[in-house]
């Protein structure tokens, strides 16, 4: 879980039941009491009125609620564009993602901020992914979480095909395509493969290894030297 997540949840908890003790928290977040004592400790410095101390509970003061969320016009706009941009030309999983984030922004904006998400006029039309390479990024997308390696069939643009195994490190979106970037066995190097051209892809139950050298911050800079020698 996500420290951000985590201190929502506790928030959450406190706000709903009342005085809450740390071994209460931790049992139902799965985390250590030293976490929790921490996490408040954390709460408090950022503002948020908890009341009590360690070994006795804690308590949120009747009435207490978190801040509405503030956004200014722009950021509104970037916002919904990013969701529609995604909605359009992400994976199934993820274009209901989007509209899930939309909907829960919307439930907690000011009344007149959520005019403005709804009528936010910047749009991006169309699902123009094909469908079989929407179908797969939902399966590469777990493979970068979980960083397991993947195997498929490639086909470069000379017709030539291959097997590879790469260690995935990242997915791009090219504004009208997408494509997946990591460390190649077979190339002994960084790639970056069309994902219009990859086939039978399985995702391996292998996972790899956060090694220097080999990371997604590798394989930017590897790519911005040759450009630079271009």
């Amino acid at each position: 879980m996500r420290r951000a997540d985590r201190l929502f949840r506790i928030v959450q908890r406190l706000r709903r039941r009342g005085v809450t003790t740390a071994r209460a928290l931790a049992e139902d977040l799965g985390i250590s009491e030293r976490t929790v004592y921490r996490d408040v400790r954390d709460l408090v410095l950022s503002g948020v009125p908890v009341l009590g101390e360690a070994g006795v509970g804690y308590a949120l003061p009747r009435g207490y609620d978190l801040p509405p969320l503030m956004f200014n016009e722009e950021e509104i706009e970037a916002l919904v564009l990013g969701a529609r941009v995604v909605q359009s030309w992400a994976d199934p999983q993820l274009r209901a993602a989007a509209g899930d984030v939309l909907a829960k922004v919307e439930a907690v904006l000011p009344p007149a901020l959520r005019e403005r998400l709804s009528e936010a006029s910047l749009f991006s039309p169309g699902v123009r992914v094909p469908r079989a390479v929407a179908a797969e990024l939902g399966r590469l997308r777990t493979a970068l979480r979980e960083r397991r390696k993947i195997r498929f069939r490639y086909v470069d643009k000379g017709g030539a095909g291959s097997s590879r195994t790469i260690w995935p490190l990242g997915l791009f979106f090219w504004g009208k395509s997408w494509s997946v970037g990591g460390y190649c066995e077979l190339r002994k190097d960084f790639r970056n493969f069309s994902a219009e051209r990859v086939s039978a892809l399985e995702v391996l139950e292998e996972k790899f290894e956060h090694v220097p050298g080999r990371t997604l911050r590798d394989m930017v800079a590897h790519y911005e030297n040759e450009d630079r020698v271009r």
